[in-house]
């Protein structure tokens, strides 16, 4: 049996930031960087939702995005 992929932080927000950008379609990034087009919109609406606390003060860590 093969094993998950884990992919780093800064590949998921590299993503999903292509895909608010919008120059691509989700089914263009996903074969581009090799990963399913679920995930793009998992780590797209997990860094809308993460945006604001990189303003926060205090310097709370953001929860990751589990890959399942």
């Amino acid at each position: 049996m093969s094993k998950r992929k884990q992919h780093s932080p800064d590949f998921k927000a590299k993503v999903a930031l292509e895909a608010l950008k919008g120059e691509q379609t989700v089914a263009e990034l996903a074969s581009r960087f090799g990963v399913h087009p679920t995930m793009i919109h998992t780590w797209k609406k997990a860094l809308l939702e993460g945006a604001s606390g990189v303003f926060e003060r205090g310097g709370k860590k953001a929860p990751e995005v589990d890959e399942e």
